[in-house]
């Protein structure tokens, strides 16, 4: 895809002819993500500013969307649904408008249909698909699965890479349809690592915490013209 991007103020930017064009990056802030990090990793892999932001028009505005992830699939969920338009907003721009999306760890969860952490609880069912908890194979296999762990490619695979990547997940996305599975890593089994469908990605594992590897996806993600 070439150099990273670059750009001046809060925003990423991107060459058109002789034109300097300022594309806005939205980091959506629903009260459930690691907003300081995943935006500090933003900026190094080529952002010179993110938008940090829980305002539906900032995000129907918005030239790329990444959405993080900490916690329980039913408290994310119901911390997205909680602020007003903001689930329509997203829908809006990514799957009408194409804006590039990218899901982080429990973002990524979030676009299945549904989850069962804590009860059944909706997904955006932007990629069919459920997300249930880990199962203990073995003995030795500890849960959640965190740590550093291989990312293996798929035939379907956009934007990622194969190479080591940090984890810190109970539950895992289970997508319908294998087309949508982009990246596979293996914790007593094999478990989705990412997915990939139209404009949208999402990711298992923490970029943001997964060094040199993190931040040439996210690089990746800043440039990406699906």
């Amino acid at each position: 895809m070439g150099g990273r991007a670059g750009g001046a103020g809060w925003c990423c930017s991107r060459v058109s002819g002789t034109k300097i064009v300022a594309e806005v990056v939205a980091l959506v802030d629903y009260g459930a993500g690691n907003l300081h990090s995943v935006a500090n990793a933003l900026k190094a892999a080529g952002a010179d500013g993110v938008t940090v932001t829980s305002d539906p028009m900032v995000v129907r505005a918005a030239d790329r969307i990444v959405l993080p992830g900490v916690g329980s699939f039913k408290a994310c969920a119901e911390g997205l649904r909680a602020i007003s338009g903001l689930e329509e907003a997203l829908s809006e721009r990514v799957r009408v408008g194409g804006a590039p999306f990218l899901g982080i760890c429990v973002g990524m969860q979030l676009l299945a249909n549904f989850g069962v952490e804590h009860g059944t609880t909706a997904g955006l069912g932007w990629i069919c698909g459920e997300v249930h908890a880990i199962e203990r194979t073995d003995p030795a296999i500890k849960i959640p699965h965190m740590g550093w762990n291989d990312v293996e490619l798929t035939p379907h695979s956009a934007l990622i890479e194969p190479g080591e990547a940090y984890f810190l997940h109970s539950y895992h996305f289970v997508p319908d349809n294998p087309q949508h599975i982009a990246a596979m890593t293996d914790h007593g089994g094999g478990l989705v690592a990412a997915v990939a469908k139209d404009t949208i990605v999402g990711v298992q594992f923490h970029p943001e915490k997964s060094q040199g590897y993190g931040l040439a996806l996210l690089a990746e993600f800043l440039e990406w013209r699906p």
